[in-house]
């Protein structure tokens, strides 16, 4: 089972691969408050937004065959 810590580093890329707002604030006002440390916050967000990214590309593609 995942402890909390590693539960809101999760909950923090998730929030940003789902591009919700009210999410990403919560969640990385609950890790500073749990006095996560900045950098595995950081490495969370750079994953979140790698997720992110992927998906968009993918979209982006898809996109360009439907319009052919």
């Amino acid at each position: 089972m995942f402890d909390e810590k590693i539960k809101e580093l999760i909950a923090i890329g998730a929030s940003i691969s789902a591009n919700c707002h009210p999410c990403i604030k919560y969640h990385t006002a609950k890790a500073c408050e749990m006095k996560i440390d900045e950098a595995e916050i950081k490495q969370a967000i750079e994953v979140g937004k790698m997720v992110r990214k992927g998906a968009a590309n993918q979209m982006d593609k898809l996109l360009e065959e439907i319009s052919e």
